[in-house]
């Protein structure tokens, strides 16, 4: 069946897709989302929901100076430049533009103080009320509603159309029973996620991960991996991935890392620490995996769980009974079955490395924060794979680029379909990288759709 076309067809509705549908429509485009899945949601449901933003009224009123520089480079910094310096610069200053025009369409977004994550020199985190991705995607849905976009869900994009200079010309759509609807459209917006619900692809492209838990969005299965060598798309750091080293094993709740960042320590079955837990949770899963079983302990103080008290992930994992707590190191060995004499003596050894400032054989310093002190709280965790971080290549416009480094005319990506900003590997995440390319590139590419679109009318 044939459908009259829309200037601006958005495939995908998590954050990525609902950015760029709403900044189509706000650019005076007929926009259409299409949506696999019953509901709207992707891996940003799954998340905290946090955007870094620099240069915010928000950081202005506390007291923090920032900038989209600091931004960049901080991003850069940690997989070493290792990706398109320029699509970095470009989202980190749009970041704090993009917030604020979120704002104006009703999205709750505060700043997160307390705590700075891993690789971010300041407090720049923006997220809803209860900190969590769900209520970002009902704020964002709202506002695309509002902005009077058409959604369809229960509609999978099974193929394009394209010319011989790959201009898209129509969008292939499935539905549950198997009927097929054409929809032309005058530019085509990719937000399908990455590809960690495909254990084919996580095993060829991320083999340190597979068979670890998949903590993402299942539709996340890379369909557009087939499509993007058919129109000779460039691909690139496909091995790259966030990972978490602290998903509660058997609850499927993730431990938050400022559990660890602010002083708290993972320790094995041994009762032995075995990394920087600093370094970044992304990096932890692979490590935590590699002990045996594939879990560790996860321990911090009453200090500390004051600061994760502000995220609902938190207490989901206390209503779930993944949270222990304890009186002394003698109870909590107890609790959670670890040699008591050698729990004792890493938890001694932690505290005078916080006391004396060295730093311990893993490079890590506590100091200047306090010695962990009872009562203790622990938590058995295993590493995950959240979500994927390689995909398309795309220019400062969110516009897929091909292999020959040209251009394909009106075909955009973003969130886990482009290539992300963090490099290869795992090491190269810090926390907000993946909503930072959803929202930033989703506003970029529905802006470029729109404009690509006007420019292709007759």
């Amino acid at each position: 069946m044939e459908t009259a076309g829309v200037e601006v067809l958005v495939a995908g509705g998590g954050a990525a897709g609902l950015v760029a549908a709403l900044a189509a429509a706000d650019a005076g485009a007929s926009v259409l989302l299409v949506e696999r899945d019953p509901v709207l949601a992707g891996t940003t449901a799954m998340s905290t929901g946090l955007i870094p933003a620099a240069g915010t009224p928000e950081q202005a009123a506390a007291g923090i100076a920032d900038s989209p520089a600091l931004l960049a480079r901080d991003i850069l910094a940690k997989h070493g430049g290792r990706t398109d310096a320029g699509v970095v610069e470009r989202l980190a200053a749009e970041s704090a533009p993009a917030v604020a025009w979120l704002q104006r369409h009703g999205v709750p977004l505060s700043l997160v103080t307390g705590f700075t994550y891993p690789g971010h020199s300041v407090m720049r985190m923006m997220g809803t009320p209860n900190r969590t991705g769900a209520e970002l995607v009902a704020a964002l849905a709202r506002a695309v509603e509002a902005a009077g976009v058409a959604i369809v869900t229960r509609a999978r994009l099974a193929d394009v159309e394209a010319g011989p200079d790959g201009r898209i010309a129509a969008a292939v759509l499935e539905r549950p029973d198997g009927a097929v609807e054409r929809i032309g459209c005058g530019a085509l917006v990719l937000a399908l996620g990455g590809f960690a619900g495909n254990a084919e692809a996580v095993a060829r492209f991320l083999p340190e991960m597979a068979g670890a838990t998949m903590h993402g969005h299942p539709g996340c299965r890379g369909d557009w991996l087939a499509l993007a060598e058919r129109l000779g798309a460039a691909l690139a750091d496909l091995d790259s991935y966030q990972g978490h080293g602290g998903l509660a094993a058997g609850h499927g709740v993730p431990i938050l890392w400022p559990s660890m960042t602010e002083g708290g320590v993972q320790v094995n079955r041994a009762g032995l620490r075995f990394h920087d837990e600093s370094r970044g949770y992304s990096e932890a899963a692979a490590a935590v995996n590699a002990e045996p079983g594939g879990v560790a302990w996860s321990i911090w103080d009453a200090r500390i769980q004051q600061v994760l008290d502000q995220f609902d992930d938190t207490r989901d994992a206390r209503a779930a009974g993944a949270i222990l707590e304890a009186d002394s190191v003698a109870e909590l060995a107890a609790r959670t079955g670890l040699p008591e004499a050698a729990l004792g003596a890493t938890l001694a050894e932690v505290a005078e490395l916080t006391r004396s400032g060295a730093p311990c054989p893993f490079g890590r310093r506590f100091a200047p924060r306090p010695p962990l002190a009872p009562p203790f709280h622990a938590a058995r965790v295993t590493g995950a794979l959240f979500h994927t971080q390689g995909g398309m290549v795309v220019d400062t416009d969110a516009r897929v680029q091909r292999r020959d480094g040209r251009p394909l005319p009106n075909l955009f990506a973003a969130g886990g379909t482009a290539r992300g900003l963090s490099g290869p590997g795992a090491s190269g995440y810090i926390a907000g990288n993946g909503l930072l390319a959803a929202t930033g590139l989703g506003r970029l590419a529905g802006r470029s759709a729109a404009q690509a679109a006007r420019e292709t009318r007759p």
